[in-house]
């Protein structure tokens, strides 16, 4: 019995340390949430009212053929952009974006287009690589905390793919798919296509309204004329649709990270609990046991010496 009470006693030393790393990575990633809520939250604007002035200039300039805002009649080619992570230990959060990329990608498929897959995290690259699906281009090493410069080393081939012919390598269309950050409770995978872009007329206020329901600002008065500002636009736009993608699927991340850290410590000291009544029981068997052997003992010591008494 001594023996199964050092196992449980080794057992429970060797949770507490994992329980010790796990609090220890749950309080880092709730400190980091909040820095990369508040970038969320400053970076959100700007590519708001950039969409607003890139819809209206689309708007205005309906005449002229530009990959931000023309339809390809027959489109056979598209580019689909995934956001990972780098590391794991956040719960669902990678497999439910690849999840999403997956139904996106079978959606296209069904629509007749080859998809082209351009994929942030290793997460993402690994699943690709161990399915032995091709990928177009790739980026790992900064998905917990994302900079600008991240976001335009990611955006230049996806801005090249969308300018070329789909004769020369191009594509028709180019779709990203990340996990958007809502709470600290709640980040939900989005497909979304970002080129070209979708917008209406209304007969009642004649506003461009961008595909995910943004409205546009009044139109804006532009020169030297709307190609030219759309050439300009074009990477601005995209660079800061991806940076926003990139820094909403990093809070996402860090919640996920935080959510599943506070479980393994919470699923932690329910073990060691368990473990301390089973060691504690292994420990009273022994001790009773013990006192069994003593009495017995003892026992048989009177028996013999009565018997030899007579």
């Amino acid at each position: 019995m001594g023996a199964q009470v050092k196992v449980y006693k080794r057992r429970i030393k060797s949770v507490t340390a994992t329980k010790k790393i796990t609090k220890a990575m749950e309080m880092i990633a709730a400190s980091r949430i909040i820095k990369a809520q508040r970038k969320v939250d400053a970076s959100s604007p700007y590519a708001e009212e950039l969409t607003n002035a890139v819809t209206s200039v689309a708007y205005a300039a309906t005449d002229v053929k530009h990959p931000l805002t023309t339809e390809a009649p027959r489109p056979t080619r598209a580019a689909l952009l995934l956001i990972t992570s780098d590391r794991g230990l956040a719960g669902g959060y990678s497999s439910n974006a690849l999840k999403a990329s997956e139904h996106l990608t079978a959606q296209l498929v069904a629509e007749g287009k080859q998809v082209d897959h351009y994929v942030v995290g290793r997460k993402g690259v690994s699943y690709y690589t161990f399915r032995e699906r091709p990928i177009s281009d790739s980026w790992t090493g900064f998905t917990d905390s994302p900079e600008y410069s991240d976001a335009k080393a990611v955006a230049a081939p996806l801005i090249e793919a969308i300018e070329r012919d789909t004769a020369d390598g191009g594509v028709d269309e180019l779709h990203i798919v990340f996990t958007e950050f809502r709470s600290m409770m709640t980040q939900t995978p989005v497909e979304r296509r970002m080129l070209p872009l979708t917008f209406s007329r209304s007969a009642e206020d004649s506003a461009a309204v961008f595909a995910q329901g943004v409205e546009a600002r009044p139109l804006y008065e532009f020169e030297p004329g709307p190609e030219q500002v759309l050439d300009a636009l074009l990477p601005r736009y995209v660079e800061s649709r991806i940076y926003n993608a990139l820094l909403q699927s990093a809070a996402s991340e860090h919640a996920a990270r935080r959510r599943a850290m506070k479980s393994a410590t919470d699923n932690a000291q329910d073990l060691i609990k368990s473990l301390t009544r089973l060691a504690n029981a292994a420990r009273q068997a022994d001790i009773t046991q013990e006192i069994s052997e003593i009495v017995g003992g003892a026992s048989a010591l009177a028996d013999a010496t009565a018997g030899s008494d007579r």
